[in-house]
């Protein structure tokens, strides 16, 4: 499509928000009613043509007393989709009353198909019909949507009537799925303090894209191949992969066909997702976009598929779902547990005030096996799945289970700023299940957060992107995978870590003599305490309470009351075998691939310092955790001592000037 009648149509349909929408409506619900009525527009010119034989077929169902219509009439109108009223949108231009002109358009909207009626209803463009008719707009907003100043058909228009001078070229799927796309950047442009909610940067999404097929495109074979969104917002990342592989393997003279899958739980998004994919005529892709929540309410449980992009929430609670599910602690989904080899149960459950690694681990849990290229996955997350959650925590064992798995290609640091609702750091998690023989045990880390263009107007939050150059960039520090400044390589088992428990045994100094507060013991114990304290042998050493507790012969609940009151902690006394000093208790992380493993660490690094020490190993737990700070960590130059010398000296001087001054001043 030309760049020229992109724009014109465009720029006309937002023109229609400020002609009609502009006293009646916010800035920031004109979306409300334009987005809907391009949805209406674009269906009702692409069923024109076929309008009567839909009105004809619909004549012999109703004759034959058939209900379930909608096969046969969408048939007719040789589409996914149709309208079964007997009205067109631009038959309404012509009502004058605006009670009639209501009838007409609620029996229009009601006469689509049950696809369509999802889309409407999702919309909530019902809603909006009262206040239009109220504030007598509707009739200009139809009236705008039909005029011959623009053409959403996918059929020419021509001034003649022998069809020889074109007025309007007709707009093909493609052309108007960009149309569309086009008008739902510029409304979340313009709320920009929502849209990274729903909406990823198109520069970010091309960039997963290539890190997703740019590694296998040649391996890309005459078949059909499936790619799925757990938290597909208005749909993007879907249409970005389907345009990007459908383009290689165009490239590389290949046939293929992909086929899209998605989840919403926001109506409205879920709503323009369909609609795009309407609009774009792939209406068997728009049913396998789901509603609902992903995480308690998965309706793709039982697919696979070939490719996963997503942009899962992340700083955001998931309590609702974990209550849908059970509660947090009782989550026995498989997709978030999972079994170690000794066969115990790996729980990869977060803390509920952030989900976003559960929508990694459900899109692993969709990975083919038992293909070829098995599948590949990119995911954007912020700095949280990197390293929060201490080892033996849900997002620990999370990264525990992808690492050891060998699943992590790589993670890529995207700079500040990127996005439309937050300035924070973010990063691309690339995954697969099939990698390549010199990625096996490794990962690689990239550090692209100084490659980045300023934008010259900030959108929101977002203050730079990249641009074409740089995404080849780093799509080229990907795929050559080599050491350089930006780019690390290492194994999987350096990012993990034993957490281990340093305990120091308890060493106790007995004070026999010291009376004990009133209350501590009853009556019957209080004599026996004192015979045994007037019964021990005076002789012995003080500094060894096992030995002096024995000597006493009292029961141990007696013994376990009086010990606060007649002991003290004293290092130079006898350990209680088996009790340890809380006080002196310790955690120390310790790699996994520390040669010689807990014990040398112990003896190195610990009992030089205290040598009693030991580690409890039931309370050992292994985690993982991945710092970019510490990895591409670049020390501050000191200046040098000479510099510094001469900076002092040269203040030194201007300030006995400035005090001259001063004192000149006074004495004048």
């Amino acid at each position: 499509m030309d760049n020229q009648v992109h724009n014109q149509i465009v720029s006309f349909i937002w023109g229609i928000a400020d002609d009609c929408l502009r006293d009646v409506y916010v800035r920031g619900k004109y979306r409300d009613v334009i987005l809907p009525m391009t949805v209406i527009r674009r269906l009702d010119a692409m069923l024109e043509e076929t309008k009567p034989a839909v009105l004809a077929m619909k004549k012999q169902l109703d004759a034959a007393k058939i209900d379930n219509q909608w096969p046969a009439l969408c048939n007719a109108a040789g589409q996914a989709f149709c309208n079964a009223s007997p009205f067109l949108l631009k038959d309404l231009t012509s009502r004058a009353k605006a009670q009639t002109l209501k009838a007409d358009f609620i029996a229009y909207l009601d006469g689509f198909s049950p696809n369509v009626q999802v889309i409407l209803d999702k919309f909530k463009f019902r809603n909006q019909i009262d206040t239009m008719v109220d504030a007598d707009i509707l009739g200009a907003v139809i009236e705008k949507f039909t005029s011959s100043d623009i053409n959403l058909s996918p059929n020419p228009i021509y001034k003649d009537k022998a069809k020889t001078i074109l007025k309007h070229p007709g707009l093909d799927n493609h052309g108007m799925g960009t149309i569309f796309e086009e008008l739902i950047r510029k409304f979340n442009e313009e709320n920009n303090e929502e849209a990274g909610e729903h909406w990823t940067p198109r520069d970010v999404v091309e960039l997963m894209a290539d890190l997703v097929f740019m590694p296998i495109a040649d391996k890309i074979k005459d078949a059909s191949y499936s790619c799925y969104d757990g938290a597909c917002g208005t749909g993007g990342m879907l249409t970005v992969a389907q345009d990007r592989l459908l383009t290689l393997a165009k490239r590389r003279g290949k046939e293929v066909a992909i086929h899209l899958f998605g989840q919403e739980i926001n109506p409205e998004t879920y709503a323009i997702c369909t609609a795009d994919m309407l609009l774009k005529g792939d209406g068997e892709e728009a049913e396998h976009i789901m509603y609902g929540s992903t995480l308690s309410d998965d309706q793709h449980a039982s697919r696979q598929f070939d490719f996963m992009l997503s942009n899962p929430p992340y700083g955001k609670s998931w309590k609702t779902d974990a209550e849908k599910m059970g509660g947090k602690k009782e989550i026995l989904d498989t997709r978030f547990n999972t079994y170690l080899e000794g066969g115990e149960t790996l729980s990869m459950v977060p803390r509920v005030n952030d989900g976003q690694l559960l929508f990694l681990l459900n899109n692993i849990s969709k990975m083919k096996k038992d293909t070829d290229l098995g599948s590949r996955i990119a995911e954007v997350h912020n700095g949280s799945s990197l390293f929060t959650g201490d080892a033996g925590s849900g997002e620990s064992n999370a990264r525990r289970y992808m690492i050891e798995n060998d699943m992590v290609e790589a993670i890529i640091a995207l700079p500040d700023n990127m996005f439309y609702n937050t300035p924070i750091s973010t990063y691309i998690w690339v995954l697969t299940n099939k990698k390549e023989d010199r990625r096996k045990g490794k990962m690689q880390l990239i550090d692209a957060s100084a490659m980045k263009s300023v934008l010259r107007k900030n959108m929101g939050k977002k203050s730079c992107e990249f641009t074409p150059e740089l995404r080849n960039s780093i799509l080229k520090i990907f795929m050559d995978m080599e050491e350089s400044s930006v780019s690390h390589i290492f194994n999987n088992s350096d990012f993990g870590l034993w957490t281990v428990t340093v305990e120091r045994p308890l060493r106790l100094r007995v004070f026999p003599d010291r009376k004990l507060p009133a209350g501590v013991l009853n009556d019957t114990e209080l004599a026996a305490f004192d015979k045994a304290m007037r019964a021990y042998d005076k002789t012995m050493p003080l500094d060894d309470w096992t030995a002096f507790s024995k000597q006493t012969g009292l029961k141990a609940s007696i013994l376990k009351k009086v010990r606060p009151y007649i002991t003290e902690k004293d290092g130079t006394a006898k350990p209680i075998v088996g009790e340890a000093d809380v006080d002196l208790r310790d955690t120390e992380s310790i790699p996994l691939n520390y040669e010689g493993g807990i014990n040398a660490f112990i003896e190195n690094e610990v009992r030089p310092y205290a040598p009693d020490a030991y580690v409890d190993e039931k309370k050992t737990q292994i985690g993982y955790e991945i710092s970019f700070t510490k990895v591409f960590y670049k020390p501050v130059e000191l200046r040098q001592v000479g510099q510094i010398v001469n900076d002092l000296d040269t203040l030194e001087k201007e300030t006995d000037g400035m005090l001259a001054d001063i004192l000149g001043g006074l004495q004048a």
